[in-house]
Formats: C-alpha cells, structure tokens, sequence
C-alpha cells in the first residue's frame, strides 16, 4: 500500500506537471494504456493469494479511477489554455473597415428595396408583408375594382384553378392586399409600406410576368393630401439624392383612391440621356391618392372618423431609372456579367445618414 501511495503522488505529479496535450497522452499510456503500470499491476493479481487479491484488487481500482479523473481534468485545463492562446493569436480588430467584397454581389431589386425601407423607416412605417396568392376579394373587391374592369380579365390576371369550394384566387397583381390585411388586423392607426412580389399577364422591355413593387398606406384622423404630397416630395429627394427636385401631381383614376393623382419627377433628355432633376421635362414615377372611403368601408374602419393616403410604384421601374439599367428583362436573365456590373457590395447596406448608393 505504500508503494502504491507513493507511486500515485508521483504520476499525480507527472499529470499536473504536462505542459500541453501531447505531453498528458503520454503520462495516460504510461499508466493507464494496455501496457502501462496499472495495468500491469492489475494482470498480476492472480499470482498473489486470495487474500490479498481483493484488497490489491480494490486498491489499484480506486488508483485507476483517481488517475482517470486528474487526466480528464488536467486535459480540460490544456483545452481552455489552448483555445485562449489561440483567440489571443486569431485576435479579430473589429474597428477596421469592411474589406471589399469581390465575389457575389447584391441584385439593384434588393438594393433598392434597402433603400426604400431605409427611406421609410426613418419617416416612421413600418414594412408589412403578406402572401402571393391571394383571394378575389382581397385583390380586387375590397379595393373597390368592379367586377367588369378589365384588370379582372384573364389576359391581365393569372387565375389559379378553382378551389374545393369554386372560389379561384389569383397570383395578386399588385400588393395592395397586403393593405387590406393590415387595415382587417386592428384599428387605425396605420403607416406601413408593403414591397414584395407582384404578377400580371405581361411582357416587353419595360414589362414581366413577375415585377417588385412597393406601396405605402397612412391612415389616421385628420390626414389630407398636404400630407401625401409631404411624403412623396421628400422620399423622392432622398431616393434620387437631390435636394431640389421637382415633383408634379397629375390627376388621375383608381378605383381604390379619391382624389388619385400620378406623380412625376422633373428631369432632361438633352442628347438622348435621361437625368433626373435636371432640366424641364417630366418623367411619371408613381400613382396615389387619397384612400377611397368604401374600402375603408370593406376593411370596417369608419370614413367618417378616419381618413388618409396610398401610394405605389414599380421597384424594378424606380431602379432602372435610377441606375441607367435599359431593360427591365435583363434583371431575370440571371447573367453574372450583368449582376457584376449593376450589382452592389453586400454588407455595405444603405442608410440616409452614410447614403444609399454606395
């Protein structure tokens, strides 16, 4: 039993004395591998009497199951110095740039949606989002769009089979039934912009299939057409970065909005080249209006009580005209010169205080 003694305060020692992981595996098979001294030890019970077989026996266990536990802990202790000489040596300076991305690049949809978010965002909305497929009734009879009109037609609307109970929904053609959900969700207030996904039967250069766009809704008491021309006037500065650009209300017609009006932004084509804010000529970015009181009627918001304004436009319409792109088809061709030459770095997100287009 003394030599046993002494020997565990000697491996003990060995054990706390490993200067790195190497250096414990080796002190392990020394004393606990196939030929190491316990298990030496242990294979050379039998030859002693049956006597001192069980207390030897018991007496190298509790020594083994000792060892064990000061390996596993002394293992731990290297892995924790291991790993925080490694982080000290890897030591990452956060405070330095973001170093320029030479791969991927972000679509001009998806910067100019940041843009418009980041627009937006500061004046107060909120982004609300809502489904591709939608009901009849969302997309279009809720929005005061009577049965004949021929946004309604199959020639203009994707229709889907009908369903279990006859009711065909459509691919939604703009994303103004997202402004139903958010009006049918809770009371007024409301201040939400809607980008997303829309689809109509079309296609040239400056149509698809499948186009982005975004709308904005403000309901509350006591909003007036002030307020709408307020908006627009400093979103489309921001968006097209110049103080002093010229905005232009034209009237118009949409079923869901009275007064409607579309909106124009003064621009030059001197040369055949298209610049916004210069000169005096005008360029139509947009359509809006004041919210028609039977669809606040349709979503059970009082009109008397509660008034306000929508707004749309085309995310793809607003990117070509901002970044000079010619074709609206070439942004689903899915061509990577094209993406790398109208694309945008990814982390360099845009903001009104650092600008969008950077």
């Amino acid at each position: 039993m003394q030599e046993l003694d002494q020997l565990e305060q000697e491996w003990l020692a060995a054990i706390a004395g490993a200067a790195d992981l190497d250096s414990l595996d080796k002190v392990r098979v020394a004393v606990l591998g196939k030929k190491g001294a316990i298990t030496e030890r242990l294979k050379s019970l039998g030859q002693l009497p049956a006597e001192q077989r069980r207390s030897a026996g018991a007496a190298l266990n509790v020594l083994k199951d000792t060892l064990t536990a000061a390996i596993a802990d002394r293992q731990n202790a290297l892995h924790v110095r291991a790993l925080d000489a490694r982080l000290a040596e890897e030591r990452v300076d956060v405070t330095l740039p973001v170093r320029p991305m030479t791969g991927g690049r972000l679509h001009p949809v998806s910067q100019v949606t940041d843009e418009l978010v980041a627009i937006f965002a500061d004046m107060g909305f909120t982004v609300a989002d809502g489904p591709d497929i939608e009901s009849d009734w969302n997309n279009f009879t809720a929005l005061n769009i009577p049965p004949d009109h021929p946004a309604r037609q199959m020639h203009d609307t994707f229709y889907l089979p009908p369903d279990a109970n006859g009711e065909r929904k459509v691919l939604r053609t703009h994303t103004s039934p997202v402004q139903i959900r958010t009006m049918m969700a809770g009371p007024p207030p409301y201040r939400v912009i809607i980008p997303g996904r829309t689809y109509r039967s079309d296609s040239d250069m400056t149509h698809t299939p499948m186009f982005h766009q975004v709308e904005g809704l403000v309901i509350d008491r006591d909003i007036h057409m002030g307020h709408l021309k307020g908006c627009l006037l400093e979103f489309a500065r921001a968006f097209f970065e110049v103080d002093t650009l010229k905005l232009r209300f034209r009237p118009s017609h949409f079923p869901f909005t009275e007064p409607s009006a579309e909106v124009d932004v003064g621009c030059s084509r001197r040369g055949g080249e298209l610049k916004i804010g210069e000169g005096d000529d005008w360029l139509e970015i947009l359509g809006c209006g004041m919210v028609h009181p039977k669809v606040l009627e349709n979503c059970g918001v009082d009109p008397t009580q509660y008034q306000g304004f929508a707004f749309g436009m085309g995310i793809d319409r607003i990117a070509m005209l901002k970044y000079g792109i010619p074709d609206l088809r070439s942004f689903f061709d899915g061509d990577l010169r094209w993406i790398r030459h109208y694309g945008f770095v990814p982390l360099d997100l845009p903001t009104l205080s650092g600008g969008l287009a950077r």
